[in-house]
């Protein structure tokens, strides 16, 4: 990552127009000290109608598109919920970013998101010793 877009990224991520979430352990150039863990979770059911649907799809072959879009929403609402808890936690941004699909009952689509809190330590940051946490 270029050292242009490393600042505009923390300085994005000070204003909180961002909230970087990667899978790496790094964010590009820029140095962050850990903080813990952040979790989220997301669970959606299906409906009878839809694994109705599902299943005679399943049987005779081709897209599952309406558990598609249940998972793409349920991943979505997982990621929110993660980088929520993140801002909650007054981090700036978190790496090492893994989702998850537990499975804790039939019929159901549960995603789980996890990931390391960091505060980025910026020039006139101070890397999360700050009086309050961002919201």
């Amino acid at each position: 990552m270029s050292a242009d877009k490393t600042k505009n990224w923390a300085g994005a991520a000070a204003r909180h127009d961002v909230f970087p979430m990667v899978t790496t352990d790094a964010i590009g150039d820029l140095k962050v000290r850990p903080g813990g863990v952040v979790h989220a979770a997301a669970v959606s059911g299906a409906n009878v109608l839809r694994d109705m649907r599902e299943a005679i799809t399943n049987t005779i072959g081709g897209k599952m598109v309406r558990y598609e879009k249940l998972l793409d929403e349920t991943i979505t609402r997982a990621l929110e919920a993660l980088a929520h808890n993140g801002r909650a936690a007054g981090y700036d941004a978190i790496v090492g970013l893994r989702i998850s699909h537990p499975v804790i009952t039939d019929g159901a689509i549960e995603i789980l998101a996890i990931g390391t809190g960091v505060f980025i330590v910026d020039g006139d940051r101070d890397g999360g010793t700050r009086e309050e946490a961002p919201v």
